[in-house]
């Protein structure tokens, strides 16, 4: 068998645990292999709403194993917080959810040296969520981290305290102070917590179900255009959120994965800080925030709203070889009287469709326009329910692309869904 990847291909906040949640009959084994507390991957089922940080977004099925993976970093304050807001008992989801022995964690540190690092740049910013994150992956890089494996060694007071002692001569550099002793008796119970869930070796878990035929699906978190090397850097995450950092986020060879999932709204977002061409700083944009509910499931920061930017979205099909195409939210444009899609930019007095190095190089945004659909299709369930003007919307889209649209979501619950 091979692996199926599942990733955003905008700037994060697509929708991706919604449809994770709904592809999980289907799979045996769902693992994220990127990220860590800065995902919010939101599912609602049955009237209620669950947002996921870092445990994968198959947890509320049964008789279905979740990994998460090396490439995640993991806060034992946040995991905790959030088994413990499952709604599912405890013994349960030990027995569903596995730990890699070689993910990273995010200590105290982190998040003061994230937050002392944010606050130096001043205007400059770029927009953490403060939870430690980019600084955790700092370290891995620089091959100071401290991974889950290490929580069992006899040393791992004395290890976890050298990397304090350091990250604490980083945070006078800064001139930065804070209580340190009241976030480590959280951490440490945290950890104790955390120790109580099973660990594995997940690549050579992987190996195994894959070779015994278990069907895995990797999840991915934020959105390719928030990718550290192919992302609007400097304004990007801390990890490699494209189709290949599910090998490097799982151990899985690239001649073992197979289609390759992605995920897009029918506009754009983003939070925070960076270049966003498609940007709506109008009534659309507003109408578009309120509708969509676009609000952060991790930071509560608003999301900046835009048209469709197809140059974009044409690029993230490139970089991650995209099989399938699903649509998310086309229930927040009804009622608009036109929707727009970006189809090319105009840089150096010419019109182009790749993106540029800079994208703040764009000097204007070339729109084709298509009349908008009236009706609520909230309570649409298939393809012929639809409205003509999305059809047309769509097709536009697949014929562009060349990548079918096989899925359409119409509301956030998991009933809310079209297969074509």
């Amino acid at each position: 068998m091979k692996i199926d990847i599942l990733l955003g291909l905008q700037w994060g906040d697509e929708g991706k645990g919604k449809i994770v949640d709904a592809l999980t009959p289907h799979y045996e084994i769902v693992a994220r292999f990127q990220g860590g507390p800065n995902a919010g991957h939101t599912i609602e089922f049955h009237g209620a709403k669950h947002v996921l940080h870092l445990i994968p977004s198959g947890i509320f099925h049964e008789d279905k194993i979740n990994i998460i993976g090396n490439g995640v970093v993991v806060d034992p304050v946040v995991f905790r917080q959030e088994v413990e807001s499952l709604g599912i008992d405890i013994a349960t989801v030990r027995e569903r959810l596995l730990i890699s022995l070689k993910a990273h964690l995010i200590m105290p540190t982190h998040k003061l040296l994230d937050a002392a690092h944010e606050a130096s740049l001043g205007e400059a910013k770029i927009g953490s969520t403060l939870r430690g994150i980019g600084p955790a992956y700092t370290d891995k890089a620089s091959r100071n981290g401290l991974r889950v494996g290490d929580l069992l060694r006899n040393d791992f007071r004395e290890i976890y305290r050298s990397r304090v002692n350091e990250h604490l001569r980083l945070l006078e550099g800064y001139g930065y102070r804070n209580d340190l002793k009241a976030l480590e008796k959280e951490w440490f119970e945290s950890v104790d917590y955390l120790k109580e869930f099973t660990t594995v070796n997940a690549d050579y878990y992987l190996d195994v179900a894959m070779q015994t035929g278990k069907r895995v699906l990797a999840e991915g978190a934020q959105g390719t255009m928030l990718d550290i090397d192919f992302g609007t850097y400097p304004f990007v995450t801390s990890s490699n959120t494209v189709a290949a950092g599910a090998c490097t986020g799982l151990g899985v060879a690239p001649g073992r994965t197979g289609e390759v999932l992605g995920i897009f709204k029918a506009y754009c977002t983003r939070v925070g800080s960076g270049p966003f061409p498609t940007e709506l700083d109008d009534a659309f944009g507003q109408m578009m925030r309120d509708r969509g509910h676009e609000y952060g499931a991790t930071t509560g920061r608003s999301r900046r709203c835009g048209w469709l930017d197809l140059p974009a979205l044409k690029y993230a099909i490139m970089v991650n070889g995209v099989t399938r195409l699903f649509m998310m939210k086309a229930d927040v444009l009804s009622g608009f009287s036109e929707v727009r899609i970006c189809k090319s930019y105009t840089v150096g007095g010419k019109e182009q469709t790749e993106l540029p190095y800079c994208l703040y190089d764009i000097e204007g945004l070339n729109y084709l326009t298509f009349k908008g659909w009236q009706c609520d299709i909230t309570g649409c369930r298939n393809w012929e329910d639809l409205p003509q003007e999305l059809k047309e919307y769509i097709q536009y889209i697949e014929k562009e692309t060349g990548v079918p649209v096989t899925i359409v979501s119409v509301g956030p619950d998991r009933s809310a869904t079209i297969y074509r």
